[in-house]
């Protein structure tokens, strides 16, 4: 009996930490802004903590089964679990949704007029991460961002050869392949493209195509270089983890 009430009180203490965690009213002020009502009913999105919504002009589409709270802006699933009060999205272009998706708390993201920003299935974002897209950014099933990372697809002026007069582009897309695990403090610009099952060390800096280096790899350093070769993440051992920290509703 006692065993039954500790364990009653758990579940509800639980639940009951759960539903203040939730911001509630940008949650449903979201939903029902960009959704038709068939899919703002089922409250997809959810807002955890204090968020800035600074513009809310462009598309979101989930190409996925529809399921409650399937992608979660704010969650606390690290050990980091004080917040900054410091999360903001802008939203003028397009932001798609291919499954379950998590941001950890204070994340900064920025979706262009015309750009188009993808996220694949089980794919996060962790906290004080940034995304800004000009053009293009995609991340595959899996590709999993470590805290303070962030990824940007401009460099945000015009750069040009002073002997050539050649001009360089200012964006170009960024492309993160399947089970890919970026550690902390990594930097992602335009023009970078990896493989699947890629691992990228701490404080590394990304700017080109490493696929010509295969799959199962390490790359790390500033810029980026082959570090290591059949190297993975245990996806297949954490996936049962992952599963439960993003899918809070079957």
């Amino acid at each position: 009996m006692i065993q039954f009430l500790k364990n009653s009180y758990r579940y509800f203490k639980k639940k009951n930490n759960f539903f203040w965690s939730v911001n509630w009213l940008k949650t449903y002020y979201f939903n029902f802004k960009m959704f038709p009502y068939a899919i703002a009913r089922k409250l997809p999105v959810y807002f955890y903590g204090k968020v800035k919504l600074s513009s809310l002009k462009g598309t979101i589409k989930i190409e996925a089964p529809i399921k409650k709270a399937m992608i979660g802006f704010g969650q606390r699933y690290e050990l980091v679990s004080q917040s900054k009060k410091t999360a903001q999205l802008v939203l003028d272009g397009t932001l798609i949704f291919k499954g379950h998706v998590q941001f950890g708390i204070d994340y900064f993201v920025y979706v262009a007029s015309d750009a188009i920003c993808e996220f694949g299935h089980l794919s996060s974002m962790a906290s004080n991460g940034k995304i800004i897209c000009k053009e293009k950014i995609i991340l595959e099933e899996c590709a999993r961002i470590g805290s303070e990372a962030q990824l940007i697809d401009t460099n945000f002026h015009t750069m040009f050869n002073t002997e050539t007069g050649e001009r360089f582009p200012m964006n170009a897309p960024i492309k993160l392949g399947k089970y890919n695990f970026v550690s902390n403090r990594v930097t992602i610009m335009q023009g970078t493209i990896t493989p699947n099952n890629c691992t990228i060390a701490s404080n590394t800096l990304c700017n080109k195509d490493y696929t010509t280096f295969g799959e199962n790899i390490l790359i790390g350093g500033i810029p980026a270089k082959l570090l290591k070769e059949n190297v993975s993440r245990d996806w297949e051992g954490e996936k049962e983890r992952l599963e439960k920290i993003l899918i809070l509703f079957k």
